[in-house]
């Protein structure tokens, strides 16, 4: 997709201090009929050759993965990103988002592929050689061969660099000898190449190659698992395999590199499969709730189900817009930096560095949303939902691990509101300008506005914008006071994290029912906008509930009373009546009888 001359290029995190248009976004109404076809074709294969044996791939029945994997392969599914020259289909980031998401509704199928896809394959792409690309990618883009990653250890889960395989060179410099214990390690039990992370000499973490063939390489037993069954989960031992020096991935010392910004890809394609996953977990508790019966009528009658299911909608919808969002940014970051002469591998790579942020953002916004979702599914289904007989209660237990893969919630937290501050320290993005803009600001006589602006989004858009200089005030006088040591108030980071996560979501959500009311029209659209109305309307309380709680902690006196003012003031939204919102968006589902926005 070309860059358009109407879409200006934030950076990673620039969102928080620029305002953006609707011509920033993309949403997925604008998708064009070929990746329409794209996703229709993804969604076939997981209703004809998943679905329809789920319970055999639960209980891992020998060779039927891989059987799965290859048939994806043969669809094109597995090297969908991948340049044509290595056997992929070079789509961009937008159709890779409508893929992701089909497959999102593949059960535990999805994280065998997702593996292959993301950490197996993008080390190769990215730091292998010329040879290794040629040579690997177009049969793992086949699915002939099958791959994974082998970073975490039984003591270095988050922190990956603490790790303690050993690489030692031989004395003739031909091989490296590899020596040490990985474990959770996904689709272990038929991969065929792995990318093994190692110290050299205990000092230099590096990548490596490794074919699962290689001598002193064994396999553990198949974990046993709270979800995700239907995945294979082993230990990896590695006891003395040698590993020719061709092997090694990208320089040696420079493997945190590889693990960091394979990760940043991970996140968002791990936010974009939850979507998928949250749409038919939305449809099946929908359909539920229309054929159980109570107190002589369908459930889905009752103001208590009914909240559930809008709610689920609302999030889902807001996950979705959010995906989206994030996919396009990176496109057009690549698009940009292949006009200016970038190779496109390195493009995409550096494009999803760009966005780190907004990528561990989608992460955790993602996985959450669909801890929500099938919570409540399972309360609609009742003691049915407790039960092995209905979808739900598997889906229940394999939702639980995002969010713990790609970085815990936590790291992801902590890590959003982190790189800011140090972007914002290299100068790489103008904080202190706007902080310095809102402290005037509260010193001054408040303007109370007019009503002139007649947008029906007019009050959402202010508030966005009231939320953002909320979140510059609070994390501007606590790194004021905190300074260098801010990282270690993880309580507060966690706090300016919920809010950044939270503003970034509903302005993605506000932009795409904007732009819909562009296409469409305000008729044809207030479903939408009774979703983005109610979400705003939990947003601005959270927004309140957040900085007061972060505000206490570090401020005191006429300082913290001035700030619990403007928070309360920033924080302001218009009433809206979201009972009967949900109302009417519950009705739509209903009616539906499945996910319908």
């Amino acid at each position: 997709m070309a860059v358009l001359e109407d879409q200006k290029i934030i950076k990673g995190g620039e969102f928080l201090v620029t305002e953006s248009s609707t011509s920033d976004v993309f949403i997925p109404e604008q998708l064009n009929e070929e990746q329409r076809m794209m996703g229709q074709m993804a969604r076939d294969f997981v209703d004809h050759e998943i679905l329809p044996i789920a319970d055999k791939v639960e209980k891992m029945e020998e060779g039927l993965s891989e059987m799965l994997l290859e048939k994806a392969g043969e669809l094109g599914l597995l090297g969908a990103g991948l340049p044509e020259e290595f056997g992929g289909m070079g789509v961009d980031l937008n159709s890779e988002t409508v893929l992701t998401e089909e497959l999102g509704r593949s059960q535990s199928f999805s994280v065998s592929i997702s593996a292959h896809t993301g950490i197996g394959t993008l080390p190769i792409l990215y730091y292998g050689t010329d040879e290794h690309r040629k040579n690997l990618l177009p049969q793992i883009a086949s699915g002939q061969m099958k791959a994974a990653y082998c970073l975490t250890e039984p003591g270095s889960g988050s922190d990956s660099l603490a790790a303690k395989t050993k690489a030692i060179l031989s004395d003739d410099g031909k091989y490296y000898t590899l020596t040490g214990q990985k474990m959770w390690i996904t689709n272990a039990g038929f991969a065929d190449i792995f990318t093994v992370f190692a110290k050299v000499d205990g000092k230099q973490f590096t990548g490596f190659l490794v074919p699962a063939d290689s001598e002193n390489l064994t396999l553990g037993a198949e974990e046993q698992k709270l979800g995700i069954k239907g995945s294979s989960t082993r230990q990896v031992f590695l006891e003395g395999v040698k590993v020719p020096v061709e092997n090694v991935l990208g320089e040696v010392g420079k493997g945190h590199k590889i693990a960091f910004n394979v990760l940043n890809m991970g996140r968002y394609k791990l936010g974009a499969m939850v979507v998928g996953g949250c749409k038919g977990l939305v449809s099946i508790s929908v359909q539920y709730a229309n054929e159980r019966k109570q107190f002589g009528q369908s459930i889905s009658n009752f103001g208590a189900i009914k909240y559930k299911l809008a709610e689920q909608a609302i999030l889902t919808f807001a996950a979705e817009s959010s995906s989206y969002r994030i996919s396009n940014l990176i496109q057009k970051k690549v698009d940009e930096l292949v006009e200016g002469g970038m190779d496109k591998v390195q493009a995409k790579m550096k494009s999803a560095e760009e966005y780190s942020i907004e990528c561990a953002i989608l992460k955790v916004l993602g996985s959450e949303v669909l801890d929500y979702v099938v919570d409540e599914s399972v309360q609609i289904h009742g003691g049915m939902g407790f039960s092995e007989e209905s979808l739900v209660c598997r889906a229940y237990r394999d939702a639980r691990i995002n969010r713990i893969f790609e970085g815990t919630n936590e790291i992801n937290r902590l890590l959003s509101v982190g790189m800011l501050l140090k972007k914002a320290m290299k100068g790489k993005i103008d904080l202190m300008t706007p902080i310095q803009q809102i402290q005037k600001e509260l010193t001054a006589l408040p303007s109370f506005g007019s009503d002139e602006d007649t947008h029906p989004l007019a009050a959402e858009k202010k508030a966005i914008a009231n939320a953002k200089k909320l979140l510059l005030l609070v994390a501007g006088a606590a790194t004021q006071k905190y300074g260098a040591k801010m990282d270690q108030q993880q309580q507060l980071m966690m706090y300016a994290a919920d809010m950044l996560m939270a503003i970034f979501a509903a302005e993605s959500s506000v932009l795409r029912v904007e732009k819909l009311i562009e296409m469409r029209g305000e008729a044809e659209t207030a479903l939408y906008l009774d979703m983005v109305k109610t979400y705003m309307t939990d947003v601005m309380d959270n927004m309140h509930v957040w900085a007061k709680r972060a505000i206490v902690s570090f401020a005191e006196g006429d300082e913290q009373r001035m700030m619990l003012l403007a928070a309360k003031r920033f924080s302001k939204f218009a009433t809206y009546n979201t009972v009967d919102a949900r109302v009417r968006i519950a009705d739509k589902l209903i009616e539906a009888n499945e996910y319908c926005f």
